[in-house]
């Protein structure tokens, strides 16, 4: 069972790990756990005063999956520069009404989903898997979103069809799945199944990052911080400097 990395909550191994274990054995593919576990090039050092924290077994599947992520997939990142100014204008004036009707806050993740839904369906071959050398391109959209929990560790639950929900679904559903993530009550299937999945960087205050894709999906989008700067608009009566609401 230690060789194995588990799919399901924190890490555990579910009959899915097991089959697909065996299937691999079969094929000649499986790691022994003294490689996966074999000792660094560089030992650590260890001087008087130093603390010893051994990683929880939710920490070291993390990091054996971005590791094969990127010996899996070749990672090349974007970074594109958006103007979000109507859309912090917009929630601005909003989310007070929002969470007076619904009960709930309206925060920018919701709406980015939103956005990367209708980006998806104008680029379809974006919501894909790749399985060897067949391409599998998804039926369904299901957006994963990256929570960071208290002990500091990431899980990333799944929103399950987000296309069939409106802007107040998403907004509880997100509310939902990160409450209940940071409380450590997702169910096993919120953790499966996902087609794409985003990261904001930007609650951390990060301008911009460069996450791992989460195999097998073949991409990842990860927004920064919303600032405020100084930029040039086409106007028709010509260009104007004016403070907009800027994001990578």
């Amino acid at each position: 069972l230690e060789a194995i990395t588990g799919s399901g909550a924190e890490g555990r191994v579910t009959k899915k790990d097991i089959l697909s274990y065996v299937h691999n054995r079969k094929l000649g593919q499986t790691i022994s756990v003294q490689q996966k576990t074999s000792s660094p090039l560089v030992p650590a050092s260890i001087n008087a005063g130093d603390e010893i924290i051994q990683m929880d077994r939710m920490r070291k599947m993390i990091a054996e999956r971005m590791v094969d992520s990127k010996r899996t997939a070749p990672h090349v990142t974007s970074f594109v520069e958006a103007d979000v100014t109507n859309i912090v204008f917009w929630r601005n004036k909003m989310k007070n009404e929002f969470h007076k009707r619904e009960g709930d806050s309206l925060t920018f993740t919701p709406i980015f989903i939103e956005a990367l839904i209708l980006a998806i369906k104008d680029y379809p071959m974006i919501n894909i898997q790749v399985d060897g050398d067949r391409i599998i391109k998804k039926k369904d959209i299901n957006i994963g979103m990256a929570v960071a929990l208290p002990s500091g560790n990431l899980i990333v639950p799944v929103i399950k069809n987000a296309d069939q929900y409106n802007i107040t679904g998403l907004a509880k559903v997100v509310n939902d799945l990160a409450k209940r993530a940071r409380e450590n009550k997702l169910k096993p299937d919120e953790l499966t199944g996902g087609t794409f999945t985003i990261s904001n960087v930007g609650s951390f205050g990060n301008v911009m990052g460069t996450p791992i894709i989460l195999q097998p999906q073949v991409a990842i989008l990860s927004v920064g911080a919303i600032q405020k700067k100084p930029a040039v608009l086409e106007t028709e009566y010509g260009d104007v400097i004016a403070i907009r609401q800027l994001m990578f």
